[in-house]
């Protein structure tokens, strides 16, 4: 782990509070101790939800609990480098009691402690980093594996939470900062060198789930390999206009599953090496879904070195895609039903009036024909 980005946790044997902040180059110091235990008794004590007056019973819970401790000395203090922020947390096992308590009873605690001993491993962190971050708001994957090389750019800004102060620091860096001051004592597995076939194993390696978010399609199918091979199944989101189509592939179920889910046909790395240049659009749109990718997406892809620098992404898809993962996750760690398959999480075809009408049914198909007809994909 990168000292830099890991936490360091005050050892009380090792000197004095003071002693430990004296040792840190500290921006702020963060204590809403009093407040979380306040709201520890509320949690504790629902019944006080409607008794406004309970001032002398919540002081009597603080006592207790503190067991003559001082407040300043009870919980644990970390130092968070990559941020200079010192915080203090309640113990382990109380913070995750507090900051999921509002999950209940949509999460029973049962379920919580399922899915937070979960492990997921998430590669690729544009719009890869949208799950990690819900998986682990929502108190999901005390490990989390991350891997991304890349470093935010001016034009990831419409889609990333992020903002002009992260330009050019590395996106896993980022999201594993993040995780950390919301969870200083979950473990972050950091590759920020990406996913390469060198540490495949090792990232994979313990991991339940497999999320996969790179853009780069060796990789793409490389991963697939390896997560079939392991028995570990994956998941993909591509964001698609406003909508997102997340591709489920449970390698966990059936080892003879083909790669994404049979879309591509019986794709490998082997028979990747025998495409021309040529074939590389036709294997995307079969990849995608030639027939979920909205017509304004497919036609930009055409203007991709000619009018456009890239292919577009919107910031509500990029988003979108994280609480779609997270609740997948969410049922595959509590061996909910998952199928395989390819599946359109279309707002359009929600909310829009207009969609299922015959007429807009016609323009899509003829738009979508016409960008296949260019591409030569039937």
């Amino acid at each position: 782990m990168d000292t830099k980005i890991k936490p360091i946790q005050w050892n009380k044997s090792e000197g004095s509070l003071e002693e430990f902040k004296k040792r840190l180059e500290i921006r702020e110091i963060i204590d809403a101790y009093d407040a979380l235990l306040d709201e520890l008794f509320q949690v504790r004590n629902p019944k006080y939800k409607f008794i406004p007056e309970h001032k002398e019973d919540c002081a009597a819970f603080k006592e207790e609990y503190l067991a003559g401790v001082s407040m300043e000395e009870h919980g644990e203090w970390f130092y968070f480098p990559y941020t200079k922020n010192v915080i203090h947390y309640l113990p382990d096992e109380v913070h995750q009691e507090l900051r999921t308590a509002r999950n209940k009873n949509l999460i029973t605690k049962e379920e919580q402690e399922k899915f937070y001993n979960y492990t997921v491993a998430i590669a690729g962190l544009s719009v890869g980093s949208h799950p990690a971050l819900a998986i682990a708001t929502m108190g999901g994957a005390k490990k989390i594996k991350i891997a991304d090389a890349d470093e935010v750019s001016g034009p990831n800004l419409n889609r990333l939470r992020y903002d002009c102060s992260t330009l050019g620091k590395n996106k896993a860096h980022l999201v594993a900062s993040h995780i950390f001051q919301l969870n200083p004592y979950g473990e972050v597995e950091i590759y920020d060198n990406g996913v390469t076939a060198e540490n495949m194993d090792a990232f994979l390696s313990g991991a339940d789930v497999v999320i996969e978010e790179v853009d780069f399609l060796p990789m793409k199918i490389m991963l697939r390999e390896a997560a079939r091979k392991k028995g570990i199944p994956l998941i993909m989101a591509t964001d698609n206009g406003d909508g997102v189509i997340v591709d489920v592939e449970r390698y966990d179920i059936d080892p003879a599953l083909q790669l994404f889910n049979g879309a591509a046909g019986d794709i490998s790395m082997e028979t990747l090496k025998t495409m021309t240049p040529t074939d590389l659009p036709k294997l995307a749109t079969q990849i995608a879904g030639p027939y979920m990718v909205v017509p304004r997406m497919q036609q930009s892809i055409l203007e991709v070195g000619k009018t456009l620098y890239s292919w577009p992404q919107l910031g509500d898809a990029a988003i979108l895609c994280g609480p779609v993962i997270a609740y997948l996750v969410k049922r595959l760690a509590l061996r909910q039903k998952v199928n395989s398959g390819k599946f359109d999480v279309s707002l359009d075809a929600i909310l829009d009036p207009d969609y299922h009408t015959e007429e807009a049914k016609a323009k899509r198909e003829a738009e979508i024909k016409e960008v296949h007809k260019v591409i030569g994909f039937e």
